[in-house]
């Protein structure tokens, strides 16, 4: 089954070789991680130098978790990102108040089970990111969840966890609108391997048709 359009998000960059490389081979978006408990964290004034190095067609995405207004309003100046993430236990209400920038908004869900892909509904986001739950961790963790209870959510959609060259294929035949792949590139936390974003790439190219 080909799908031609899905969109290919990589995240959790930390230097410049890794996000050209991954614009290079047809990312469309780079997700930056600004949630200082995560290993693949970088300060918004590190980012903001790579970024201002990378090519105007990809989009650039903030990952945040349980962060405030304020401090997000900054980095999205300071690093003149595209798209704000949040990652943490944010509440749709808060989500709405990013309304009123000039940014677009994804709200990431931990599933457990189709409860939790029911709560998708609740956000009035520009995106949804359904990724695998973790008591301990938001995000990166690399584990993969049940993508059977996916069903049919009436937003666009970004799968996340534990996505990799074995289970792209599967991934993208699901009709998301993205996907996310982070630690599934990964050489250790915030360093790609080179290796296995070009074979995850070149099945992606393949796909795409």
């Amino acid at each position: 089954m080909r799908m031609v359009a899905v969109k290919v998000k990589v995240c959790g960059f930390t230097n410049y070789d890794d996000a050209m490389a991954a614009a290079d081979m047809g990312a469309d978006m780079l997700g930056f991680n600004f949630y200082p408990k995560s290993p693949r964290y970088i300060k918004p004034a590190d980012a903001s130098k790579i970024i201002d190095r990378l090519p105007a067609f990809v989009d650039i995405v903030g990952l945040f978790v349980n962060d405030t207004f304020r401090h997000i309003e900054q980095v999205i100046d300071e690093c003149r990102l595209d798209w704000v993430q949040f990652h943490g236990d944010e509440t749709p209400k808060y989500c709405e108040q990013f309304g009123t920038l000039n940014v677009r908004t994804m709200k990431a869900i931990r599933v457990k089970d189709k409860r939790d892909i029911k709560r998708a509904e609740e956000y009035y986001t520009d995106a949804i990111l359904l990724d695998a739950f973790d008591p301990k961790k938001y995000g990166g963790t690399g584990l993969v969840f049940d993508w059977n209870i996916i069903g049919n959510i009436s937003k666009r959609v970004f799968l996340a966890g534990g996505i990799n060259a074995e289970n792209i294929t599967k991934a993208v035949e699901l009709g998301i609108y993205g996907i996310d792949v982070c630690s599934g590139v990964e050489s250790k936390p915030g360093k790609k391997d080179p290796a296995k974003m070009r074979k995850l790439f070149d099945i992606i190219h393949n796909l795409r048709g």
